[in-house]
Parts: C-alpha cells; structure tokens; sequence
C-alpha cells in the first residue's frame, strides 16, 4: 500500500505546543456515529457510553528519557528507546554523526554544567536506523534517579522547548511543568519513552463521571518507544519495519473484556497503544489471553479488528503509523474527510492536542 495515501497538508498553528488546561476540557470529535460528526468537549465522553462498556487504559508511566550532552564543543540530544539491560540502552541521538565508538558524553542541565556533571556516557555502537548504544557510568539502581537528575520528558519533535543552558543558567527550559502535563493520571509502571497520549485527557471528575455510570475500567501496560514518532520513509507499507514494545495484560482484565463482549458491550480502547496490545494478544474469535512479551504489529486498512468496538484517540501525523491505524478502524476516506473537519474548526492537533473518538467498522 504506497504511503502517500495517507498524507495531508495540516497548518502548523494547529499543532498543541501545551495541553488544555483543565485536561478535560479539550475538544472531543464524536465519530461513534459513522454517518454523523459531532462537537464534544472530552469530559462529556461518559454521555456517549453505557454502563457495562469498558474502556481499556494503558497504565505505563514515563521516564525522562530526554537528555542533554556535549562531548568536547559538540552538543547532541538524546532520547532513550530500548533498554537493553541495567545499565545499556538504545537511543536516537541528535547530531550523532558528531560521535565515534568509544566517545564518552557527559550530560548536563540548567542548573549542572557539563564541568560540574556526574553524568557520562560511552558510546559503544552506531547503527544507521537504530540509533546508539550507550553504555551509563553508575549502577543500575542509580540510573533512575540520574535520569529523573538529568533528564526531561521525552516531547516529540514537533512540540518545541528550549534546550538548558551549557552554563548552568536558568532558561526558559519547561521540564517540570511537562514532567507533570505529559504523563496520565493514572501512569504507574516506569518503562515509557512516550506518554499514550489519549489517556492524558482523563482527569478524576471523569473517572467519578464514568464510576456513576457503571461503566467499567481496565488496565493494561505497554511501555511505548520513541519509535512511534518515527516518520515513514519507505514509499510501501510493506517495506515499513516497526519498533518492538513491551507490554503486559493480566487474566483479570482479559475476563473483564471477554464478559463485557459476551453480553455485547462495548470495549473501547483508550489510544492506539492499547489497542496495539489488545490486537496483539486476541485470538480469531474475538477473544482475548493474557499476554507479557514484545509487540510490533503494524495495522493498516485491510486489517479485521478482533477486539475492540471503538477508539479514543489524538489527531496523528500525516503518512505515519498511527494515521494509517485509525483509517484501519474508521476508513480512510471518513478520516480523511474528518481531518479536513477537524483543521476548518480548529481543533488542536498530535500529543498536547484535542481528542476523538472513532467506531471501528472492520472487524471480524
């Protein structure tokens, strides 16, 4: 399937550099209905839904995988996407070229210069499409707290803050504000290099909303990599490769679903990252199993969805993995159309952006 299919021009004022402020109050593109489009704001979502229904959440949590570095007078930036063990991770580094096997960087932040840093990296490998291995200079019971030290929210490219100071001078750097805007309400299991951008809507008066209702919630983990805002290069889908994810779903949650299915309920996934495990782990029929292992499906229009009935989900980047997910449910010509809608009424677009949800009409 040739990727320029799923491209189309958006107006960089669209794209959310912060979050609506309170969360729940960005704006919701009602596609439940396949026929019709509606205007919501998102803490109205518990209106659409009924009790029984199940909304699936993924409860990985982010690190601040997002660094800073110099070796010698070169400045390159850092963001961690694979652990590999303890103490060794693969990275995607800016400016890379800049670096040779062996080179130790040191990192730094506004308020430790890289004199004053006890920080380092080795690099210890380089590969053209996945990045760098590094190898950190403390015990792997310190790499936590050095990156919670040293490191910022992994933002994607396109949401742009200032870089701190190689001075150890205050700038204008928004770290903490978005260690706290850049992670859901209910994050709880450190392994996330990108936040599951659907759930950070989500707030509490919500959950209450969603409680009063009887509608149920489920929790899975999927600790999404920075691989997911790599652009598409290939000019086919089937030359595209996809990062691998780890993820987990436990027997309870997998009983919930498959109750809620029997009775005919609806399962509504809370991001495509959730939706990427439960595809992953259902079987045929429709049912789901637990799962704990890597995941790199790779969904696109042709695919029968065996779990879920509906998606809450942002607004993605043109030609990438996630746009061509979401025409996979809804239908490349609806979404395209409902993209079109959403930039003439100027609904705010990608991680920090407005908020739709979609009916899923290819299923098994």
């Amino acid at each position: 399937m040739k990727v320029d299919i799923f491209d189309f021009e958006l107006d960089k004022n669209l794209i959310a550099n912060q979050p609506a402020d309170p969360r729940d109050s960005c704006k919701l593109l009602d596609l439940s209905n396949p026929d019709e489009i509606h205007d919501r704001i998102f803490y109205e979502l518990p209106d659409l839904l009924e009790e029984g229904d199940v909304l699936v959440f993924n409860d990985t949590k982010v690190i601040p995988a997002k660094l800073y570095a110099r070796r010698g007078q070169a400045e390159v930036e850092v963001t961690l996407y694979h652990p590999i063990d303890g103490i060794e991770w693969w990275a995607f580094i800016k400016n890379a070229k800049r670096l040779h096997i062996d080179d130790t960087i040191t990192f730094y932040t506004d308020e430790i210069s890289p004199e004053q840093s006890d920080f380092t990296a080795q690099i210890l490998e380089k590969k053209a499409d996945d990045g760098v291995r590094l190898k950190f200079n403390c015990p792997p019971q310190n790499l936590g707290p050095m990156l919670e030290k040293y490191g910022s929210m992994p933002l994607p490219p396109y949401i742009k803050r200032d870089k701190p100071s190689t001075q150890g001078k205050t700038s204008l750097w928004s770290r903490y504000s978005d260690k706290e805007n850049y992670q859901t309400i209910y994050a709880k299991y450190e392994g996330a290099v990108a936040a599951p951008t659907a759930g950070l809507h989500f707030t509490n008066r919500v959950f209450e909303a969603l409680d009063k209702k009887g509608i149920k919630k489920v929790f899975l983990t999927l600790h999404v990599g920075a691989g997911t805002f790599l652009p598409v290069k290939v000019e086919d889908t089937d030359d595209h490769k996809m990062h691998a994810e780890y993820g987990i779903i436990h027997q309870e949650a997998c009983d919930v679903i498959n109750e809620a299915k029997r009775q005919g309920k609806k399962i509504v996934a809370v991001g495509t990252t959730s939706l990427r495990l439960l595809e992953t782990a259902g079987d045929d029929k429709g049912i789901l199993h637990p799962f704990t292992g890597e995941t790199s499906i790779f969904i696109t229009p042709g695919y029968k969805f065996k779990i879920i009935d509906y998606i809450i989900t942002n607004f993605h980047l043109p030609k990438s993995t996630l746009f061509m997910l979401i025409c996979a449910i809804a239908g490349t010509e609806r979404m395209k159309a409902a993209y079109h809608y959403a930039m003439t009424h100027n609904y705010h677009f990608y991680s920090y952006g407005d908020s739709s949800i979609l009916k899923c009409v290819n299923k098994i």
